[in-house]
């Protein structure tokens, strides 16, 4: 066995044989941290349990590989499974990050106590994970918990387990091996231990999720590097001081990765929202209310994934003393907005050169998709001439350079669930060629 010294980035994971003051690979400074790497004939969970060998070495045709109808194990969560592509895939390691203090942790417990499983905490003791079991109201007999962070001792205990189906790792980053000499949570402990899951995933037909932590600097190892060795990857989403939360997949395996599942966080635990638009409408459910019909607020249709999810937007113009007049968004894209409004001023004479404009998109969701253009727009004007917009009013499109209304994806999906919901006036590009002529009609 031999041992070997690396430099490795904390923050990409990429390898230097000597000392670099800023990585050629991410170009962040100082992040390069020596670590021992030993070298061994072939891998092992430890000195009493070698790894068992199931991959044949011979190529064999695709064709002549015998496959079977895989059932997936339900986690009793709706909104979970159909991010997931119907459940659970045995054998699969799934990957679930997002900040923290998000819900990682509470979203995991409550899936176990329906699927039943070993839960590996390296953050919290088992007493711990009891009391936060109690307060969710959770079936905890289902539940093993096991307070260890060497990955040798948990495999050891994995296993010892015949009849174990499912482990959660609590989390990643707390994990380390003995093979190595980095800390844990670094680059190189965090792709072992990963390792190590997968080749026992893969052996025994367990299947494995971790939870991995990020920060919007990304500055703790782990998720980043592992997203190409897991089968699924899920993101946690939303704000710390905000209900909602969102569950998006950025890849899978074994299902879509364009469906998003919508939860609310509240003193039991994630609630499944069944009908998400209600908490993004928030005022008044009905589409008629006098709350809708403020100058400067519009509805539009959304996708969210492949859901479409009705959203207000609301629009703020007011005079400014300031030389350079300010555009914020809270929301929704910064440049998209300076480039929207440029629309405006060039199509429709607007002198919003001397005015401020700011947009929010209310409950704290964050839209990024061109169909919003038509609706941002209309807030804007609307806010501009003090004019409210008929009530039941929806918007959908995008909006170009020359103002023409252009089609999105999901159209028919966004106008159903508008009618669904009560909204009876629709402005889409089935209906108007050009942002002028809604203007016109309108206002």
């Amino acid at each position: 066995m031999k041992n070997r010294s690396q430099y490795v980035c904390q923050q990409c994971g990429y390898k230097s044989p000597s000392y670099l003051g800023k990585c050629p690979n991410c170009g962040s400074w100082n992040s390069l941290v020596e670590t021992v790497e030993r070298e061994s004939k072939g891998p092992s969970w430890s000195k009493s349990n070698r790894r068992e060998r199931t991959i044949s070495s011979t190529p064999v045709k695709l064709s002549n590989i015998k496959t079977t109808k895989v059932q997936r194990i339900r986690s009793e969560i709706k909104e979970l499974d159909q991010v997931l592509g119907g459940g659970i895939v045995p054998g699969s390691v799934i990957l679930l990050s997002g900040d923290p203090g998000i819900g990682k942790s509470t979203l995991t417990l409550q899936m176990l106590s329906n699927i039943g499983g070993l839960y590996v905490t390296g953050e919290e003791s088992g007493e711990q994970v009891k009391l936060r079991a109690e307060r969710l109201g959770v079936n905890i007999n289902k539940i093993s918990i096991l307070a260890e962070t060497n990955i040798e001792s948990i495999l050891e205990a994995v296993l010892a387990d015949t009849e174990l189906k499912f482990l959660i790792i609590d989390s990643i980053q707390t994990l380390w091996s003995e093979e190595l000499t980095g800390t844990a949570g670094s680059v190189g402990q965090v792709r072992e231990c990963t390792l190590k899951l997968l080749e026992i995933a893969k052996t025994k037909h367990l299947s494995v999720l971790l939870i991995g932590h990020v920060t919007k600097e990304g500055t703790i190892a782990g998720p980043k590097a592992l997203e190409h060795i897991v089968d699924t990857v899920l993101y946690l989403e939303g704000e710390r001081y905000q209900a909602l939360r969102l569950l998006r997949t950025t890849k899978n395996r074994f299902g879509p990765v364009d469906e998003v599942g919508v939860f609310s966080m509240e003193d039991k635990g994630m609630r499944e929202v069944a009908n998400p638009s209600e908490i993004f409408l928030g005022r008044s459910s009905d589409p008629g209310s006098q709350s809708y019909n403020d100058p400067g607020s519009v509805i539009i249709a959304t996708l969210e994934g492949s859901r479409p999810l009705l959203v207000e937007v609301q629009a703020l113009s007011v005079a400014t003393q300031m030389p350079i007049p300010r555009r914020v968004g809270n929301g929704i894209n910064t440049n998209r907005l300076q480039m929207l409004i440029a629309i405006l001023q060039k199509h429709l004479r607007l002198p919003l050169g001397n005015f401020d404009v700011f947009v929010n998109v209310a409950s704290g969701i964050k839209i990024f998709e061109p169909g919003a253009d038509l609706g941002i727009c209309l807030a804007i004007v609307s806010s501009f001439k003090n004019k409210p917009l008929p009530a039941r009013t929806v918007a959908i499109g995008e909006v170009g350079l020359l103002g023409e209304i252009r089609s999105v994806i999901g159209l028919e999906r966004r106008i159903k669930e508008a009618k669904k919901l009560g909204f009876g006036i629709i402005l889409s590009p089935k209906n108007y060629s050009h942002f002028t002529e809604v203007v016109k009609k309108l206002f």
